[in-house]
């Protein structure tokens, strides 16, 4: 969990990300983004189901990126999910989606999501858009 102080008021390199993306070539894209952006901490879980057990094994989580099309158990089940947890309930969750555009972005707000990435990733404005959400800054960019 973030412990009070936006993460850039801290070391970036000590941010702590949870991306749940079945997808095995679109982890690896985000791993390197974030990499890049000197995140060192990046775990992975496949699909929502368990992905709260799983948090709760982490040291802390700033920012949760949950691709909403997953197996067993979609992004917006495990929202739920998360949001229940009484660690968890403040993380910010970005919900990311091939499936991008303007009434999916505003189901994702409806649902509780903290922001929306349409997929495919822009590696250009990325880092850009995750050192907004790690500072606080709501970003719904569905293009």
């Amino acid at each position: 969990m973030n412990p009070g102080l936006p993460v850039l008021d801290q070391n970036l390199s000590d941010a702590w990300i949870l991306v749940v993306e079945d997808n095995v070539p679109n982890f690896v894209l985000l791993a390197r983004l974030l990499a890049a952006m000197g995140i060192r901490n990046c775990e992975w879980k496949t699909s929502g189901w368990q992905v709260v057990q799983y948090a709760d094994t982490l040291p802390r989580i700033d920012l949760i990126l949950m691709d909403l099309r997953l197996p067993y158990e979609d992004g917006y089940q495990a929202l739920l999910k998360l949001r229940s947890s009484p660690r968890l309930v403040n993380t910010p969750i970005v919900a990311m989606t091939a499936e991008a555009s303007e009434s999916q972005m505003l189901k994702a707000r409806r649902a509780g999501f903290n922001g929306f990435l349409g997929k495919p990733l822009d590696p250009d404005r990325f880092p850009e858009q995750i050192r907004r959400i790690l500072n606080g800054e709501p970003v719904w960019e569905w293009r």
